[in-house]
């Protein structure tokens, strides 16, 4: 069973990473920040339709607060879905702020109503980390997903990622007659490859979500990574496995009961080529940013020379020996990972 034992260190946004988001339009100024939204009166739980604890506040401000962050919260949320236009804001209110104590980045979730339809989205207000940021750039380039964000000083704006949260899914969806257990269980393997891959820990269930699309015949599934904050931190392999964690268990059971250990590596095999495809198609701005993160520190070095060493064995090299920091490994676990055959651990 994988644990994490202490809460994960911030590490700031230096002048390199800064110059980088700036390069690729990450960076903007924003009306309103993440100490902005501190500012509130009080709070209630939040719960969800069945009536349980979603560990979410909903926090409340003075009505004058209110007004002011309400108009400078839909501006960000054009600012991250429009690129800045702001004809549409007139129509759109923050109705409702949540807070998160729960992790690391301390969240706050924003919900925009659109008041001509009563449609409704959300965005995160987060201390922007440095890690966390790595991991959300990696997300953009290496997977098959493309993500928008934000930086402003110490904030991070994240949009949200639709889908079931993967502890709903495994309680409520994994055992239903309809739904295909041998394409969930393939997405999984490929999952479990990808966070591999760029080093992506901490995938529990709740940190990532299904997404089932409709297709002709049946339906198609993606699992998606939903929280970045522990981006080539921790020291022990397994961390970057969603495959040994407790509460993907019942995922894992269900891959071994329907796949083969060939079908594996296929799977494996085939996410590979794709992740090669994706660093061929953006090698430039993946170099820009590997050559950032490999000047930073984004781990101890206790954790660092842990990781080293589990690599090293699980390749059967010392080429690990030779890396610096943790931005190092992500470049060397990255190159092993595109070169090495398949195979399931």
């Amino acid at each position: 069973m994988t644990l994490i034992s202490k809460k994960k260190i911030n590490y700031a946004i230096g002048p390199e990473l800064r110059d980088y988001l700036h390069e690729y339009d990450r960076e903007t100024k924003l009306p309103v920040t993440y100490r902005d939204l501190l500012r509130y009166s009080g709070s209630f739980p939040l719960m969800d339709r069945q009536g349980r604890d979603t560990l979410w506040q909903t926090v409340f401000y003075e009505p004058s607060t209110l007004i002011e962050l309400s108009a400078d919260l839909a501006k960000v949320y054009a600012l991250l879905r429009t690129d800045g236009d702001l004809s549409f804001t007139d129509h759109l209110l923050a109705d409702r702020i949540d807070y998160c104590q729960f992790g690391n980045s301390n969240p706050f979730r924003v919900r925009i109503v659109n008041q001509l339809n009563d449609n409704y989205d959300y965005f995160y207000v987060k201390r922007a980390d440095a890690s966390r940021v790595y991991g959300l750039e990696l997300e953009h380039l290496l997977s098959p997903n493309r993500i928008n964000y934000l930086v402003c000083g110490d904030s991070l704006i994240e949009e949200h990622i639709a889908g079931i949260p993967g502890d709903d899914f495994i309680r409520d969806h994994l055992q239903r007659p309809h739904l295909n257990q041998v394409r969930i269980a393939k997405e999984f393997v490929k999952f479990n490859e990808r966070c591999f891959a760029r080093l992506l820990g901490d995938m529990r269930a709740y940190n990532y979500v299904i997404i089932a699309t409709p297709d002709f015949e049946d339906e198609q599934y993606r699992v998606r990574a939903i929280d970045f904050d522990q981006q080539s931190y921790e020291g022990k392999k397994t961390m970057y496995l969603p495959q040994f964690f407790k509460d993907n268990r019942r995922v894992v059971q269900m891959c071994g009961k329907l796949l083969t250990t060939e079908t594996i590596r296929q799977y494996q095999a085939e996410e590979r080529t794709l992740i090669a495809r994706r660093v061929r198609l953006e090698r430039y701005r993946l170099k820009d940013l590997m050559d950032v993160m490999r000047r930073d520190d984004v781990s101890t070095p206790e954790k660092t020379a842990q990781l080293k060493q589990e690599l090293n064995k699980h390749y059967g090299t010392d080429a690990f020996d030779r890396c610096r920091n943790m931005g190092d490994v992500v470049h060397q676990n990255l190159k092993m990972m595109l070169l090495a055959r398949p195979r399931p651990d």
